[in-house]
């Protein structure tokens, strides 16, 4: 029996499986089951078309990658467009974009490269139309937009369940929880935090799944079945999102309204083609992106207020290193810093001091560096 003949096997057994508080426990390790021949699915698929390349690797720029992801004729292209400058080709028609179609956004400082990637389809995450090419690109991004057409906001559904099936997941954390495994003594779980969606008898048994005998887990938050299904994978991405509603110059407000409330998740109305909202969009991308701005003081120096360095939050002085030079993280002394993050103006600190928006920043070389 091949894996979508065992997958199909199992959802049939779940059909049949009257849902309970007495089955919850079985419906969770069939759930774990099909989720993990899925993966085995993916890593045959993904050793099968390795050596495919159609314009779908795109090489990493600026200080954060953004990606389109939507269903086709959606405006994506148009949206590329007014948001970068880029010429992604236009048309009344499906299909437009056939590859990757790159865009650098810049505002406030930072350069923030978008991706165009082509429209997806229903069942994309099984191999349909190129989709698992396409969402694969998804797992790199910084952050995803999906992008919806005003009349259709019942797609974001289709969205998100397409990128959880090939395990991303949108707007969540990694849970907190930690395996240990041992080469004897079985599986001990030691709950910081109680257990409540969730049995022991439920992580040993998923455990015993993933063929782990024994370990020491450590749960410090309270988390589910899929959580932990996910986390003992190990090949789950995490992206933070933001739905775009286009096309909105079509509609009415009342229109509106009732299409913003079929959505689950924050959501930005804008036109493309009507350059409606264009602005707030590019500020909630840089708000989500979570950008920091630190301006340089050379030693002995004028502090450059004109050009920032773009960091992110909870970058260390470490980090700003490593982006200004790759010798520089070896020849650093020492810094000294101005701004909020410190208890006073020009406070000497290490690489591990995190920087705060505005700060300014001197590094010291050591001597005859």
């Amino acid at each position: 029996m091949g894996i979508p003949e065992k997958i199909k096997a199992i959802q049939d057994e779940m059909a049949r499986t009257q849902i309970n508080k007495a089955t919850e426990h079985h419906i969770g390790l069939l759930k774990a089951k099909i989720a993990k021949l899925k993966r085995e699915q993916e890593e045959v698929a993904a050793k099968k078309s390795a050596a495919k390349s159609d314009g779908f690797d795109v090489r990493r720029a600026g200080d954060a990658t953004v990606v389109f992801i939507g269903l086709p004729s959606v405006g994506k292209s148009t949206l590329l467009n007014k948001l970068t400058g880029a010429r992604s080709a236009v048309g009344a028609f499906q299909f437009t974009t056939l590859t990757v179609v790159p865009g650098m956004m810049e505002y406030r400082g930072a350069r923030i490269q978008v991706l165009d990637l082509p429209g997806i389809i229903k069942g994309a995450s099984t191999g349909r139309g190129l989709g698992k090419r396409i969402l694969s690109v998804a797992r790199s991004a910084d952050l995803v937009l999906l992008i919806l057409d005003v009349f259709q906001p019942y797609h974001e559904g289709v969205l998100v369940g397409e990128l959880g099936n090939i395990g991303i997941r949108l707007n969540q954390l990694p849970p907190n929880i930690t395996i240990e495994r041992a080469g004897s003594g079985g599986i001990a779980v030691a709950q910081q935090v109680k257990l409540t969606k969730i049995t022991e008898k439920h992580v040993r048994d998923l455990l015993h799944l993933y063929g782990i005998s024994s370990a020491r887990v450590v749960t410090r938050e309270d988390v589910t079945s899929e959580q932990l299904a996910d986390h003992i994978a190990g090949n789950v991405s995490y992206s933070k999102s933001l739905t775009v509603l286009n096309k909105i110059d079509l509609v009415d407000d009342r229109f509106l309204t009732e299409a913003k409330g079929r959505l689950s998740s924050e959501v930005v109305q804008v036109s493309a083609n009507s350059e409606t909202n264009i602005g707030a969009l590019k500020e909630r991308i840089y708000e989500k992106l979570e950008f920091i701005r630190i301006y340089m003081r050379p030693k002995g120096g004028q502090t450059d207020y004109e050009e920032p360095l773009i960091a992110r939050r909870g970058d260390t002085v470490e980090d700003v290193c490593n982006k200004l030079h790759r010798r520089m993280r070896a020849d650093f002394r020492y810094a000294m810093v101005w701004g909020e993050s410190v208890k006073f103006g020009g406070q000497r600190v290490g690489l591990g001091h995190r920087l705060l928006d505005e700060d300014v920043l001197t590094i010291i070389k050591k001597r005859g560096a």
